[in-house]
């Protein structure tokens, strides 16, 4: 069996069709929707535990420390890629349509929310020049 080439820029629908032609050359066939979801939920656990301990409060334990942050999400991105693929789902056009959505949406919201803002030093007068 020939090893699918990988390509250093791919779109999504590239992706989903590397992933699928992946499945019927070396996985047989997906697993169904309902595992595959359980899957995702526990690639974006190893995710998040790799979050909190890297940008969070918690220690890394032994087991953590092999574990590589661009391939967990790697991870999470093939189960999805699966699901879509499995649901009928093109993810280019589920995400500029979602990109839209958003953008109509939150054109003024996010701008308008103060704490996004950074607060001011309470220890710092703002009317008096440093």
């Amino acid at each position: 069996m020939k090893p699918i080439e990988a390509k250093s820029e791919v779109t999504l629908g590239e992706a989903q069709k590397q992933v699928d032609d992946w499945i019927r050359s070396y996985g047989v066939r997906y697993f169904s929707e309902l595992t595959n979801m359980a899957v995702l939920t526990e690639e974006v656990g190893e995710l998040a535990r790799i979050m909190a301990r890297t940008y969070g409060d918690q220690s890394f334990k032994k087991a953590d420390l092999e574990k590589n942050l661009a391939d967990e999400m790697a991870d999470v991105l093939w189960v999805l890629i699966c699901l879509a693929n499995q649901t009928g789902v093109d993810l280019t056009d589920a995400f500029l349509r979602n990109l839209e959505k958003k953008s109509l949406r939150d054109a003024d919201r996010h701008k308008n929310n103060e704490k996004l803002y950074p607060k001011p030093d309470p220890g710092v007068d703002p009317d008096i020049i440093q």
